[in-house]
């Protein structure tokens, strides 16, 4: 790392804290802070190169910064040549009910992950009784529904005890289903207003926004004017709206447009989930949809986007079969799929590409490239880790064939693995300075449920890889630069004051790791494997992660969006 004495940062912090110093030396009696990181790089969130000082940590924030002298601890770490930043933001993360199976997140934490953000479309709350009985139905950890809201949801996993602190959209999705169930229409005016009261109140319960997620059924069904007034609704409360596109192959340049609509009509952040563009006929749309944001963000509206650093998405097989056959809900698409002519003709639809829905079947032009990941039932789970291909041939019949089989006799949407992406286009992304780094993923770890599942190794990896290979390695961008594309980016897109930063006052999540040693193990034949390089992770000033093992500890909490009202306070405030 760069030599950083005498620079203008240290001169600051040692004016500051001399007179404090000198007291300090004279013994004062008891600590002063529960914890002091000693003679660390400082990557503070700001983007700009590391520097050498000491961190304080008190009642869960920053108290202190700088040459901290003869200053005692409780707690006192020497981190001298180690990388000391701001935790980092997971701004998509699927860690939803895993949290309930296993609070550790363990497979985020080993990578520097301090805050999990949730709401991909779906979000946990608000459900009406239907909405909980899908969600039993499809459970793969059992645990019982204890809330109806979005926060109530939220508050469940911090009285439970978390590691991570925790954040979420709503879901559009949700909203449409709570409202209109699983039908192929548009809302009445009647229904929208339901729709958009049921967006405010999340807000008001702590939603960052609202967020979409528009190649599956039943959100694909809603139009631009029903997306905008959700967004709307959010944005009254400073919400920002994020979404996975209505397309990322074909039609990505188009759908990209559909969300700067949003963002020129809220003025609030629009967030692009995992940008790509998917299947090898559409890499050269790659480099025309940076250059729409880029204008975009040149007429003052913000505009980013996140991404895991893979040339293979993950999905389920229903990202494979038209949405008509979808529309009802899981248990209608499984009915007509049993159906003989109805099964004949999605079969046939799963093969042509460039229809007016997102197929990734088609997009990745080949059964050799579809793996699946995971399966429920147990006389298939042979199969996890085995490509659509492997799986044609070991049963004799045809890869379109199969995938309507297993999701059949799985009961189930059948995670997948697609690649899609091309290297090139990756590290263009990655070079955009309003691009951060998520899962899109569960936090997970290699024991006990989670042993039947076989994720995508992104769960494991994706911020240690950020890191390693295309920091380090590749020297796509400076470190610290990296650092606040991982902290502070989304906590500013998202208004989280007081986190991404380091800095007096601002919550202690912090995160100690090697940048010499920062990889990723995990792999699409063995993804089960921790990363390597972080060695300690502090959440709310607590250490979850001490020398390199978990302590135990769930000091996680509740983040909440900018309109968050407690029960009993007054009017809404309007975005500024």
């Amino acid at each position: 790392m760069p030599r950083a004495s005498g620079t203008i940062r240290n001169a600051i912090a040692r004016v500051i804290w001399g007179a404090v110093r000198s007291r300090w030396s004279e013994g004062a009696g008891a600590p002063q802070f529960h914890t002091i990181l000693r003679g660390g790089w400082i990557c503070d969130g700001g983007g700009g190169e590391p520097y050498v000082a000491d961190i304080g940590l008190a009642d869960g924030r920053i108290a202190a910064m700088g040459d901290l002298g003869n200053a005692r601890a409780r707690d006192d770490i020497p981190v001298h040549g180690l990388a000391v930043a701001p935790g980092f933001i997971n701004p998509l993360s699927w860690a939803t009910t895993s949290l309930i199976a296993d609070s550790s997140a363990e497979s985020d934490i080993r990578q520097g992950v301090t805050l999990e953000i949730f709401g991909e479309g779906l979000s946990m709350g608000p459900l009406n009784e239907p909405m909980k009985q899908d969600i039993e139905s499809q459970q793969q950890y059992r645990f019982e529904i204890e809330w109806t809201t979005l926060g109530e949801y939220l508050e469940f996993l911090q009285r439970r005890g978390v590691a991570p602190n925790i954040a979420s959209f709503i879901g559009a999705t949700t909203v449409r289903k709570y409202v209109l169930g699983h039908g192929k229409r548009a809302p009445n005016a009647a229904e929208l207003a339901q729709m958009c009261d049921l967006v405010r109140q999340a807000m008001r319960e702590g939603a960052l926004g609202v967020g979409s997620a528009l190649i599956y059924a039943p959100a694909a069904w809603a139009g631009p004017a029903e997306l905008q007034a959700l967004a709307l609704a959010a944005a009254e409360y400073g919400g920002a709206y994020s979404t996975h596109l209505r397309s990322e192959s074909d039609r990505l340049l188009t759908a990209l447009a559909e969300a700067l609509d949003v963002a020129r009509a809220t003025r609030q952040h629009v967030e692009i989930h995992h940008l790509k563009a998917a299947g090898r006929r559409n890499w050269d749309l790659l480099p025309r949809a940076l250059d729409m944001i880029d204008a975009a963000r040149a007429t003052g509206l913000s505009v980013g986007a996140n991404m895991y650093p893979y040339d293979a998405a993950a999905s389920g097989l229903d990202a494979t079969m038209p949405l008509w056959c979808q529309e009802g809900g899981h248990q209608d698409w499984l009915a007509r799929l049993r159906q003989p002519d109805l099964r004949a003709r999605v079969e046939a639809e799963i093969l042509a590409a460039g229809q007016d829905w997102e197929n990734f079947y088609a997009a990745a032009g080949s059964a050799d490239l579809v793996r699946v990941l995971g399966l429920r039932n147990p006389r298939l789970r042979r199969y996890t880790g085995w490509t659509i291909a492997e799986i044609a041939r070991d049963r004799g019949v045809r890869p379109e064939a199969v995938m309507v089989d297993l999701v059949l006799e799985d009961d189930s949407r059948v995670a997948a693995a697609f690649t899609l992406m091309s290297e090139t286009n990756i590290e263009l992304q990655l070079q955009k300075s309003w691009v951060s780094i998520c899962s899109d993923e569960e936090a997970l770890a290699p024991r006990g449920m989670f042993l039947a599942h076989h994720p995508h190794p992104r769960a494991y990896g994706s911020f240690a890889r950020f890191l390693g290979r295309y920091v380090r390695e590749r020297q796509l961008l400076p470190l610290g630069e990296a650092v606040r594309r991982l902290s502070a980016l989304p906590a500013r897109n998202f208004n989280l004051y007081g986190r991404g930063v380091l800095a007096p006052d601002a919550w202690a999540d912090i995160v100690v790791f090697d940048p010499a040693r920062m990889v990723d193990t995990a792999t699409f034949a063995a993804p089960q494997q921790f990363a390597a390089g972080v060695q300690q992770v502090f959440v709310n000033g607590v250490a979850v992660l001490r020398d390199g093992a978990m302590t135990g500890a769930r000091p996680g909490r509740v983040v909440r969006g900018p309109g968050y009202q407690p029960v009993g306070t007054a009017l809404p405030r309007a975005a500024g």
